[in-house]
């Protein structure tokens, strides 16, 4: 099962490269995750990227990528939103606002197992 995360933001590229970076040091995230751009339609060119999806099979890796995330978003030092969408297409968004973050993995775990509207 795969979460896809979206930065919501005017250097979107720039913060999830960073999001990359900061979930690489997480040891139960190794290899479960990746950048990818928006599906390409025939006669358009290649965008950047846009999204990271991580595999998220089983409860240990959903904590450690609700911890891992909120701990990148409190130490952003501008206020932002990160979009969590399921394998079904429910969304939530997480905002952060002047360092505070909301439960992440209660959010996370609201788009994978029950109805959530954005």
């Amino acid at each position: 099962m795969n979460v896809r995360i979206s930065v919501l933001a005017s250097d979107e590229a720039a913060s999830l490269e960073s999001l990359a970076d900061w979930l690489s040091g997480e040891p139960d995230l190794a290899g479960r995750f990746r950048l990818t751009g928006p599906d390409i339609r025939p006669g358009e060119l290649g965008s950047m990227t846009d999204a990271l999806v991580v595999a998220v099979g089983s409860g240990g890796v959903v904590s450690a990528l609700a911890s891992s995330l909120k701990a990148w978003l409190t130490h952003r030092k501008s206020d932002i939103r990160v979009r969590v969408e399921g394998p079904d297409g429910r969304k939530a968004i997480v905002e952060v606002d002047r360092g505070t973050v909301q439960d992440v993995e209660t959010l996370i775990r609201a788009v994978l197992d029950s109805p959530t509207s954005e």
